[in-house]
Parts: C-alpha cells; sequence; structure tokens
C-alpha cells in the first residue's frame, strides 16, 4: 500500500474495517512490544484487525487470551468467533472445550441462538461428553420450544443426530407419547419406531444392527483430559483450597475445599482417589486421612495412620500407599507405614537408619527413595538418600546428594530421580540435583527461583515444581522442568493461592476439576 500504489502519495489514508483503538495499539505494539494490554473489551477487535493487518504477534497474544477465558457461557461464541477468522489452533481449543462441557454448554444462551445447522454439527459428534442421551433429547427439545414457531420444521432434522436406541426403554415409550414428539412429523415418528424396533431385538441383532447404525452406537468421547490438582498447603497458615490446573486452556479453577485445614500432608493417587495424608491443622499434627473422589468432587474420610506424621513423605506402590518419615509434634520419625488400599488399615514397615522430616520420596523402578529432609537429633539438614524394597521390607543406603536438602520436591521423570531446591538453615536453594543410577547424583539446570517446601509432580514427561516459599514469601508460581531440553519454564498462569506445604498430583478431568 505504502510503496506501489496510490495511497504512498496521499498524506492520509482510509482503512476500512478496523476499529481506531485497535489500530492505536496495534502501531504501539509494533514499535513497544511490551506495551500490548489485551482485555475482555479490546481482545475481539484487535484480533479482527490483527488478523486483517497480517501482525501475528498481536493475533497470537489474542488467541491465547481467548483460550484462557474460555468457558461454558461463551465457548460456542469463541469458536464461531475462531472459525471467523481462521484461527485454527483456537478453533480446536474452543470445540475440545465444548465437547468436554457439554452439559454445562447446553443451559447457555448461546446454545438456545444457535443455528440449526451448527447444531445439527455439534449433536453429530461422538466425542462430546454426556451421561446419558437423554440429556441431548432435553436440550433438543428446549432449543425448538426456545422458538416454537419457527424452529419446530427442524425436530425431525435434528433428531438424527440423537441416539434415540439408547435411551430406557420405559422412557422411550413415554417421551413418544407425550409432546412434543406426539404431534411430531412423519420423520419424528420414524426415529422414535427405529429406537423402539432396536429394543425387541435379541442381543446379537442388537450388535449387528449398532455396526449398522450410528444411531443405536454410544458416544466414545475422548478420556477426559488430566489435569494438576494441588491440595492445602501453608498460606500462611494451613488452609482448605484446591486448585486445578488445566493445561488444555492454561487455566486454574478451583475444586472441592479440604473437609478441615491441612498443610505438611502427603498426597497419592490410587484408582481415581486421592489420598491426603497426615499433615498439621494449624493446630495439631494429625493422623487423619481424607479422599477426594474425582469423579464426584467430593471428599470423604479415610483410613487414619498409625502415628501423628506431618512433613512426611508419601508414595504409592501398586495398591498400596506409603508414608515416610515426618514429624509427630514432639519428636522427627524414622518409622514408615502402608496401607494397602484394598484392605484399608495402616500398617507398620521397617524404620529407616536416620529420623527425616520434611522429607521428599517418590518411586524409580518399584522402589521407595527417601531424599533428604531434617534430622532433629542432629539438628541438621540432610544430603543422606535411603532406598526402600517392599519385596523384602528392608532400607539401604545409596549415593548421598551433593548439597544438604531438608523440604526439597523429589519426583521421578524419564527414568531419572530429581531433588529440587530445599534448603540447608537459612539457605533457600534453587539448585537441582539428579540421579539415574549410574554415576551417582549430578548437578542438573537451577529453577528460575529459589524454592523449598514445593510440591513435585510430574506429568507428559515433564517435571512440574508448584509453589512453596523462597525464604520471604509463599508462591503462586509454578515451574516446569523439560529433560529433553535440560531447561525449566514458567507456567503461564499462577495459582490464585500462594502456598508452600502443599500436596500436588495429576488427576483425570472430572467433577469439579
Amino acid at each position: 500500500m505504502f510503496t506501489q500504489f496510490d495511497e504512498r502519495t496521499q498524506p492520509s489514508i482510509t482503512i476500512q474495517n478496523v476499529e481506531p483503538h485497535a489500530l492505536e495499539t496495534i502501531i504501539e505494539y509494533v514499535y513497544t512490544p511490551e506495551s500490548l494490554d489485551i482485555t475482555e473489551d479490546n481482545v475481539q477487535s484487535l484480533l479482527s484487525a490483527a488478523s486483517l493487518l497480517q501482525v501475528v504477534g498481536v493475533r497470537e497474544a489474542c488467541c491465547v487470551f481467548l483460550a484462557g477465558a474460555l468457558s461454558p457461557d461463551n465457548a460456542l461464541g469463541i469458536r464461531a468467533f475462531a472459525e471467523l477468522h481462521a484461527c485454527a489452533d483456537l478453533g480446536l481449543c474452543a470445540a475440545r472445550f465444548i465437547e468436554n462441557h457439554f452439559v454445562e454448554v447446553l443451559d447457555t444462551e448461546e446454545f438456545l441462538a444457535l443455528a440449526p445447522d451448527t447444531l445439527a454439527q455439534l449433536l453429530d459428534s461422538d466425542r462430546i461428553t454426556v451421561p446419558n442421551e437423554e440429556v441431548i433429547l432435553d436440550a433438543v427439545i428446549r432449543w425448538m420450544q426456545h422458538d416454537a414457531e419457527a424452529r419446530a420444521q427442524h425436530l425431525g432434522s435434528l433428531l438424527e443426530h440423537v441416539r434415540l436406541p439408547l435411551l430406557a426403554q420405559e422412557s422411550l415409550v413415554a417421551r413418544a407419547a407425550a409432546e412434543p414428539l406426539a404431534s411430531a412429523g412423519l420423520r419424528v415418528k420414524d426415529l422414535v419406531i427405529e429406537a423402539l424396533s432396536f429394543h425387541l431385538m435379541r442381543p446379537e441383532r442388537r450388535l449387528a444392527a449398532a455396526a449398522a447404525c450410528a444411531r443405536a452406537r454410544p458416544r466414545q468421547p475422548p478420556r477426559s483430559p488430566k489435569v494438576l490438582l494441588v491440595v492445602g498447603g501453608q498460606a500462611p497458615k494451613a488452609i482448605r483450597d484446591v486448585e486445578a490446573y488445566h493445561a488444555d486452556v492454561a487455566r486454574w479453577r478451583p475444586a472441592a475445599e479440604l473437609p478441615s485445614r491441612r498443610c505438611r500432608a502427603g498426597l497419592a493417587v490410587v484408582q481415581g482417589k486421592v489420598y491426603a495424608v497426615g499433615g498439621f491443622n494449624g493446630t495439631l499434627r494429625v493422623r487423619s486421612v481424607d479422599v477426594y473422589d474425582v469423579a464426584t468432587d467430593t471428599w470423604a474420610a479415610g483410613p487414619p495412620l498409625c502415628a501423628r506424621r506431618s512433613t512426611l513423605g508419601v508414595a504409592v506402590i501398586g495398591h498400596v500407599i506409603y508414608a515416610v518419615g515426618g514429624f509427630d509434634g514432639a519428636t522427627g520419625l524414622s518409622s514408615a507405614e502402608a496401607l494397602d488400599t484394598r484392605e484399608g488399615t495402616w500398617r507398620p514397615v521397617a524404620s529407616m537408619s536416620t529420623r527425616r522430616s520434611s522429607v521428599g520420596v517418590a518411586v524409580l523402578d518399584g522402589k521407595l527413595y527417601a531424599v533428604g529432609g531434617y534430622d532433629g537429633a542432629s539438628r541438621q539438614c540432610l544430603h543422606t538418600v535411603e532406598r526402600y524394597d517392599p519385596a523384602a521390607d528392608a532400607w539401604e543406603s545409596v549415593e548421598e546428594m551433593g548439597a544438604r536438602r531438608s523440604g526439597c520436591g523429589v519426583g521421578v521423570v524419564e527414568g531419572a530421580l530429581y531433588a529440587v531446591g530445599g534448603h540447608d538453615g537459612p539457605a533457600v536453594r534453587r539448585s537441582v540435583e539428579r540421579w539415574a543410577g549410574a554415576g551417582g547424583w549430578g548437578a542438573a539446570p537451577p529453577m528460575h527461583t529459589a524454592r523449598r517446601n514445593a510440591a513435585v509432580a510430574a506429568h507428559h514427561g515433564r517435571l512440574y515444581v508448584v509453589g512453596g516459599d523462597d525464604g520471604a514469601a509463599n508462591l503462586n508460581t509454578v515451574e516446569v522442568f523439560d529433560p529433553a531440553t535440560d531447561t525449566w519454564t514458567l507456567l503461564p498462569a499462577s495459582m490464585a493461592v500462594g502456598r508452600s506445604y502443599a500436596g500436588v498430583c495429576v488427576v483425570e478431568r472430572a467433577g469439579g476439576a
């Protein structure tokens, strides 16, 4: 425009279909990229202008902002907006959000405003997550009744995408006899007859019918995405808060609170249940265990420990949860105990050779490692490491770390054991050590921030280090280590609550998570 056309000789030009404030923001971005300020009020006009003017940096930043703002109330609109501007990644992100939150999306104003062909496209998907097909039938009827005069004609074509044969026979008969299906057109009646015929078939014929007709096949949504669940902690006192990080939308969301305040606990996951073990409630070290059901987003009481333990280490081997070391309010502990979740009772196992509170634990190749910690008897932070063999019910010493670390985070990724941060007296560390069995411990790249009492979890081949404190304040940030590149990055979204002494685990998204 400015070099080859007539506009290059004109003192001013007109750019159509761009809002002035959006253009001003883009011009400022060109000269000072750090000045870019995206808000709910300007993101749509900015993305439209950036797409028209091909300013890739602004366009991508707007897409990231909208992906982080996805909710059931706006997901359909964001998907349509992404398609309008050919933002493929944002459109896919919105589509996956809709599939995973379909029941909530059905209750929104955006759903009621959908065009018939767009609604049909949604209902045709195998990937949408619903508890049963009756939910979808109810939604179609509600959509039609929102403007019955104009939409009644579409009922037959929309019901082609509802899997009526999957409704219970009694429910199907009752609905066929009631409005609006009872007085609907011939196509609706044919679909109801098809569904009833399916119920009258012998089981072996149903399988053949399901293979031939998509309406007779259950939907097959993908397994729930994993989320990072952070439980309790110290902020600065013991708290009940639970947060879940959804990587697909780069966003933290609250989950069901703990029944009571709990920090300095251990966390374990067995068959979709999260066990918050021991810890400190702000007054006492406790034996209690709370169990979180991921599917229902609810907590219940679990079997209590044999001993009071805070700042303990917790890990899982098979169906067995191990609680190691800790502090009972009077002394550091060398003892350990185990819970077979199929039996429901804790039992003592072999004790370590050293008392270890603020100990980090992890499992590598079927054996449990107790790393560092604090020995109250010698009043020293520890650099020693012990390994437990459950088959022999025995501990043995392994190579010492290069640095003393109490309150270090410990995790396993890509076959290596990592000890992250921690402290030796007042000195809080950002250094990291790595052990893979041969050659002892070696230095790994340090974190960006010194942290002690952080929570650690492995996910998708990366190590997540959550919260902790830097010696002056609790942290709400999360650092992620990628062993493939040997680099640390900062998670773009921070927790709502800065916390140390929290528990962290990875679970499938469900319920409130």
